[in-house]
């Protein structure tokens, strides 16, 4: 039977000399018996280009037991899989939708890479651009914002005197569909308004905590992209690696374009807003075009929704000014889709109108307003898939 020494704890060329590793259940003796025979053998296997040896023969295939087996496996583990995914599909929306927004910016940090820049530097350099955008921004716009809730907030009574004076735009609005009755009803009960007021400060902050986590993990996402990548495209068979590099990076870039140019796009609709309400003396105009400005970035229903709380906004001021501001928005809407949306981010998207509606409306009703903003670029990547790989087949078939 074969012995063996047992080795010095801290040496690193144990295992390449020896089937039993030396940090592993030492002391080392000939009671193994048979196993001692097999790491004797290990022993054998292990080289310096090869320290943990060479892969075995595969298995019989085509073994009853083998197909059986695998079979009852697979069952397993599909169960087990759809489990882990319900159980966690929170989390795993916040990582896929980190995942989105690195794969959304990468276009600037390859930009900077391209001309010289580290990773690490043009990673910071684009993450610290963004930081201070959206920072000044708040800083600029959260004092305003502040100033205007609050003189909404002592505005609010003479509001509910305008529904009850039928003369007035919201009067008449309030005598055909009631809303003081709403709002009465709404607000009825102290215990109620509590209630929702615990609830909506639990929302805001689970939602504050799932930024969080969306930013810290699309830091990490962005960094570290090339090493994602590379692993992703390991997992291809060698033969049809390069045929999937070329259409998984065309992937990639119309979904950093889209997300970049989404985000031009709803910064343009929220200062045209935001111009517009001061031209004709609109309240709370800052508050409203911040509004529809995140709302833009819904495809199709984002600018809908967001006329339509504008409009009724400019109820208070006049008739006049209200039905000129939903033909502003209808104006815009036109002016967006066949002039904005073509030229920022239509030549590399390329959706037909149809497909933007149905996928919109399907990732909505999927997963919400993640879905609807992440729903385009998915289907610019299966109608990519479906031109390039399924389409040749089924005409070879």
């Amino acid at each position: 039977m074969a012995t063996f020494s047992g080795g010095e704890p801290g040496d690193r060329a144990g295992p390449a000399r020896e089937g039993h590793h030396p940090l592993i259940a030492q002391p080392h003796t000939e009671d193994e018996g048979t196993v001692a025979e097999a790491e004797a053998e290990a022993a054998q296997l292990s080289t310096p280009a090869r320290p943990l040896g060479e892969p075995g023969r595969r298995l019989d295939r085509k073994s009853p037991f083998f197909v059986g087996l695998l079979g009852a496996a697979g069952v397993g583990v599909a169960y087990v899989l759809a489990q882990a995914v319900v159980t966690a599909q929170h989390t795993l929306i916040l990582i896929g939708l980190a995942l989105f927004l690195a794969i959304g910016v990468e276009p600037a940090v390859s930009w900077l890479v391209r001309r010289r820049f580290p990773r690490g530097a043009a990673v910071s350099a684009v993450l610290l651009g963004l930081l201070m955008v959206v920072g000044g921004f708040f800083a600029l716009a959260i004092p305003v914002v502040v100033e205007q809730a609050t003189a909404f907030a002592h505005q609010a009574p003479r509001y509910l005197q305008t529904l009850q004076d039928r003369s007035s735009p919201l009067g008449q609005l309030n005598g055909r569909f009631g809303l003081q009755q709403h709002l009465q009803q709404l607000l009825s009960g102290g215990s109620g308004v509590l209630d929702a007021a615990v609830s909506a400060g639990k929302a805001v902050l689970g939602t504050l905590g799932d930024l969080l986590v969306v930013v810290v993990l699309t830091i990490y996402f962005t960094a570290d992209l090339p090493r994602i990548r590379r692993t992703f495209y390991r997992l291809v068979p060698r033969s049809r690696r390069p045929r999937v590099i070329l259409i998984g990076d065309e992937i990639f870039a119309k979904v950093g374009a889209y997300v970049l140019g989404n985000a031009l796009i709803s910064l343009i609709a929220g200062s045209v807003t935001f111009g517009w309400l001061l031209i004709f003396g609109v309240p709370y105009a800052l508050l409203l075009a911040i509004l529809v400005a995140l709302l833009d970035l819904i495809p199709v229903i984002g600018t809908v929704v967001g006329g339509i709380t504008v409009s009724l906004v400019a109820l208070t001021v006049s008739w006049p000014v209200a039905l000129a501001t939903v033909g502003f928005f209808l104006v815009y809407r036109l002016l967006e889709d066949y002039l904005l949306v073509p030229r920022i981010i239509g030549k590399v998207v390329k959706v037909p109108a149809l497909v933007t509606v149905v996928a919109v409306l399907l990732g909505g009703v999927l997963l919400g307003v993640i879905g609807a903003l992440v729903a385009i670029p998915v289907a610019a990547a299966v109608l990519l898939i479906l031109h390039e790989v399924t389409y040749p087949r089924l005409d070879r078939t």
